[in-house]
């Protein structure tokens, strides 16, 4: 019989399988994406389903509404959302295009809110979902502010996405440009067609906690014009997350 540990593995294995844009999952491809044997995989989803993790739908399974509650509770990603949404709302109205917030996890960064704009291009970014830092104006506005080992992790995850990691020293440049000028820019690396300009959220120690950015089309977005609003915002923030941890 698999021990408590093993299982929790396993358990976490099959909800790890689900990405950001899955409505649900059968157990064929719960098994391939775990890399738990079929019937392992189908036994711990029943267990994840009694537990109210996940939920059945016909013969597959999506993730559960108790899931989804024990992450509205993580404190990082709580308190930062709530003080951040007044600002991203106003963000959004002042640029007409879509709002991000985002925090680094690894060499990832993972979305915590998207306030969506009308006629705004199609983005491989979702709210829970990750993308590979070095291509995001989210991820270089939260690494140019991170410590030097953190960047160093980065570069050494490797290509990501089916993207290539830039020279360091290029990445290097770029981040010590960002520190200086407190925006950073996503020029189509994320994806084609689409444009961001970026500033981190800084804690009261300096370190950032994440980051705000604008993302729009190249041909309807001017970056110069946003990323004045986009740094004041990031500002606002994080003086207001300060002042509230006071």
């Amino acid at each position: 019989m698999p021990s408590e540990d093993t299982f929790l593995r396993r358990a976490v294995a099959v909800l790890s399988a689900f990405r950001a844009d899955d409505d649900d999952l059968g157990a064929a491809e719960l098994a391939r994406r775990s890399g738990l044997p079929r019937s392992t995989a189908h036994r711990i989803a029943l267990d994840l389903v009694e537990a109210g993790l996940l939920e059945r739908r016909g013969t597959r399974v999506r993730l559960g509404l108790a899931l989804f509650e024990i992450g509205q509770r993580v404190p990082r990603q709580r308190v930062l959302r709530d003080a951040a949404v007044p600002l991203m709302s106003d963000l959004r109205e002042a640029t007409r295009q879509t709002v991000h917030l985002a925090v680094l996890e690894g060499a990832e960064v993972v979305y915590v809110e998207i306030l969506g704009s009308p006629g705004g291009p199609p983005l491989p970014s979702k709210v829970g979902g990750r993308l590979p830092a070095h291509v995001t104006g989210v991820g270089k506005a939260i690494l140019a502010f991170s410590a030097p080992e953190v960047v160093r992790s980065v570069l050494a995850a490797g290509p990501a996405g089916g993207r290539v990691v830039p020279a360091p020293g290029l990445l290097v440049r770029e981040l010590a440009r960002v520190r200086e000028e407190g925006v950073a820019y996503d020029r189509e690396e994320s994806g084609s067609g689409i444009v961001c300009a970026a500033s981190p959220v800084l804690g009261p120690d300096g370190a950032p906690l994440g980051a705000l950015s604008v993302s729009g089309r190249p041909t309807r977005m001017r970056l110069a014009a946003v990323a004045p609003a986009v740094h004041t915002a990031a500002l606002t923030l994080s003086r207001t997350l300060r002042d509230a941890s006071a």
